[in-house]
């Protein structure tokens, strides 16, 4: 009797040599790449017009009553006697900049209107409009001057820069002859002036630089230097500092002293700021040049800075 143990020894090997060549339930299944789960970038609005602005909402300035103009076409009127307390002429003037001014990115608008109630007065006033989805908000306002006679706007680093000529201390009303320039900023929604320049009668132009610290500064103490020059030495050689909060609440003020070799030269400052008081926060250093006249500002410059 032969015996069948090669046979069946045969039969193993070549079944196990098969089955390593037999592809498994999971060799026949096909990878599935994993999911892209990166959020789609946030869309950018289109940027605003000036056509938009032309038939925006826009809230009176000088009467402070709460009033809301809907503007046409860049025209607003209420009633049609120039004498009557509810008659209100609005206008959008050809001097406007649009870009960012809240940094996100979106188009926004800088733009002078005119305010008359019936008088004589045309009161200039610099709007803001944020870009929301597309479409203009009114975010904040502020005035300029009675008639003042602009030359331009622009927006500098999300800042909006003005050359306006507006009233001095002895112009009459209906002749403004005062240079200025002025650099507005946005800050919680708000408009604070930054940086202010006149051209004096000499025709120099007056104007504060602060040279430290410089802007959003982070600053571990509440001691520390505040430097800078002036173009011309103010009155008795003092200038005033004035500290505020991001809300615009006045906390701290003092004089600042001025170096300088001659009544009216250029000069500098070098002085001590103590904030000793203030907790954590965002402040602004605001330095200025007031007429001895009429107290009002002849030049302004100020920085940003922020206590740890």
């Amino acid at each position: 009797m032969v015996s069948n143990h090669p046979i069946k020894l045969f039969l193993i090997l070549t079944l196990a040599t098969l089955a390593c060549g037999l592809p498994t339930a999971l060799d026949l299944i096909t990878p599935v790449p994993p999911a892209d789960t990166a959020l789609p970038p946030t869309a950018i609005p289109s940027a605003l017009t000036i056509e938009q602005i032309n038939n925006a909402q826009y809230p009176l300035l000088v009467p402070q009553d709460g009033r809301v103009a809907q503007m046409t076409n860049g025209i607003y009127q209420s009633g049609s006697d120039p004498l009557s307390v509810d008659y209100a002429y609005i206008a959008m003037t050809q001097f406007f900049a649009l870009g960012d001014v809240t940094g996100d990115g979106a188009g926004d608008a800088a733009v002078m209107f005119l305010e008359n109630y019936g008088g004589t007065g045309n009161f200039g006033v610099l709007a803001i409009y944020a870009n929301v989805a597309g479409e203009p908000v009114f975010l904040d306002s502020v005035l300029m001057d009675d008639r003042p006679m602009p030359n331009s706007i622009s927006l500098i680093n999300g800042e909006i820069f003005l050359e306006v000529v507006i009233h001095g201390f002895e112009d009459a009303g209906c002749c403004p002859t005062l240079q200025t320039t002025q650099t507005y900023a946005l800050v919680k929604n708000q408009l604070r002036l930054v940086n202010y320049t006149t051209i004096a009668p000499n025709g120099v132009k007056r104007e504060i630089v602060v040279t430290s610290p410089v802007d959003n500064t982070e600053l571990a103490t509440r001691s520390f230097q505040l430097t800078g020059s002036v173009s011309i030495a103010p009155f008795e050689n003092n200038l005033s500092f004035f500290v505020y909060d991001e809300d615009g609440n006045q906390l701290l003020l003092g004089p600042v002293n001025v170096t300088a070799p001659d009544f009216g030269a250029p000069g500098t400052f070098d002085t001590t700021m103590n904030l000793e008081g203030l907790s954590a926060g965002v402040y602004y250093i605001e330095i200025q040049d007031q007429s001895a006249a009429d107290g009002s500002i002849l030049a302004l410059d100020s920085v940003k800075v922020i206590l740890k």
